[in-house]
């Protein structure tokens, strides 16, 4: 795809893109496949999947308490627990606000960890990496917020993830819609690097692209695409009505060049594939 070639003028060091279509061929890719970088936040979607596949175990339920009193694992997913950015402190009540927050997603692993018994990154990879073939991509368990924003991965690797969203196989169908649709409509917040929102339409561990503006996704990605970002300077989307998903990965951190660069960019693979 002539669209990915874009990549070669961003300002960043080094660059990897690929495009998957609705049955999980690839479409196109550009840059090293096999270069590892760090996720930043779009862990979270790996992670948040790692939960759901213990919700589908029967591990654990949704509607679990977890968090500050009154919050659900559902709440943490959906950034609606009320905790801080990065500390264990309750903002708000559960469900009133959309506070972005890597505490709820540590919460999370160790919610997991509690119910399984196992190492939130083991469980991660024993259920969603190894099923979908992604033997480069971990969670780093020694950083800060791990489930959060300590992912390791590769495009290849992205691209594999990329077509389980597409077309799930480890996953309910039905539970991954659940996932990508707003959970507690209605609510504002701040998204982060793109400012307030209202409503900052959220699922369960996926940003949702809905009628956001700004956002990082292209005007031409449909309302119902949904997916994440990286502080790292990386993203990844799914577009359901295009029947397509790309991921696009940095080594520069996020800043004005990616919230510049990246719509235009996703506009253009959408318009190739259009074609």
């Amino acid at each position: 795809m002539d669209s990915l070639r874009m990549i070669e003028n961003w300002p960043v060091p080094t660059a990897a893109a690929a495009v998957v279509r609705r049955d999980g061929s690839l479409a196109g890719s550009h840059g090293p496949q096999a270069h590892a970088f760090r996720l930043a936040s779009v862990t979270k979607p790996l992670s948040a999947y790692a939960v759901l596949v213990a919700v589908e175990e029967g591990a654990l339920e949704l509607d679990d308490p977890a968090g500050p009193e009154g919050s659900t694992v559902r709440h943490l997913l959906a950034h609606t627990s009320g905790l801080a950015f990065d500390e264990h402190r309750a903002m708000a009540a559960p469900g009133n606000r959309r506070l972005y927050s890597n505490a709820g997603f540590d919460v999370l692993a160790q919610t997991v960890e509690k119910a399984t018994g196992i190492p939130f990154a083991q469980y991660a990879q024993e259920a969603v990496f190894a099923p979908l073939g992604m033997a480069d991509t971990l969670i780093d368990a020694s950083g800060r917020s791990p489930a959060g924003a300590g992912g390791v991965s590769t495009a290849a690797d992205l691209a594999r993830f990329a077509a389980e969203l597409l077309a799930p196989r480890v996953l309910d169908r039905s539970t991954l819609a659940e996932a990508t649709s707003v959970a507690f409509p209605g609510l504002s917040g701040v998204l982060p690097g793109f400012g307030h929102q209202r409503p900052n339409d959220w699922g369960l561990g996926f940003d949702l692209r809905d009628h956001k503006a700004p956002h990082w996704m292209g005007g031409r990605n449909s309302p119902e695409s949904f997916g994440h970002f990286g502080q790292a300077g990386t993203f990844l989307w799914v577009d359901p009505v295009a029947g397509a998903a790309c991921v696009a990965l940095t080594d520069r951190d996020f800043g004005p060049w990616a919230a510049e660069l990246w719509p235009p960019f996703s506009d253009a693979v959408l318009a190739e594939l259009d074609h």
